[in-house]
């Protein structure tokens, strides 16, 4: 099983958005989840993970089966360093038991260690980054995953789910 999860803000409340799919090619969800968060942090330039984690946390906390892999938008890691980003510090929160992959829609400075994933004829490529799976897979997985566009259908569900949620 894979969990999409996007979260979106609306003054000082996250609304975290999951969807669940049974391979990376599937072209429909199993089930979707959300989960409101209340008091998150302020956004904090290179602590971004700080405010994102607990709402993540607080919707994969009613997630059944458990997922194998999460797919986050950002990055799992931020530098070739090694500096960890939101889906680092996710995978640390979960014991490591799980693979995250990152997919982000921007770079991010330093993000030269990104695969770029390019889908339906699109230029602007996507940025995946991942943790528990080599990172040829997860961009192999993220290039695979269903929908005509340059972001894949599902991930554009999640996405949709979390901001209709603040009534965007």
């Amino acid at each position: 099983m894979i969990a999409a999860i996007d979260v979106q803000y609306d003054a000082h409340c996250g609304y975290a958005a999951c969807v669940t799919f049974t391979d990376w090619g599937a072209s429909a969800l199993e089930r979707a989840y959300t989960h409101q968060q209340h008091d998150v942090l302020d956004y904090q330039p290179g602590e971004f993970w700080k405010r994102e984690l607990p709402c993540i946390l607080g919707v994969l906390s009613a997630v059944a089966p458990v997922p194998t892999t999460i797919v986050i938008d950002g990055y799992v890691w931020l530098d070739g360093n090694g500096r960890p980003g939101l889906g680092a510090h996710l995978f640390e929160a979960l014991g490591g038991q799980l693979s995250v992959v990152g997919v982000a829609k921007t770079a991010f400075r330093g993000s030269e260690h990104a695969a770029s994933v390019c889908r339906a004829g699109s230029r602007r490529p996507l940025f995946v980054t991942a943790v528990g799976m080599p990172l040829a897979q997860a961009a192999a997985n993220v290039a695979g995953m269903f929908g005509a566009h340059r972001i894949p259908e599902l991930l554009k569900r999640v996405d949709q789910l979390a901001r209709r949620r603040i009534g965007n």
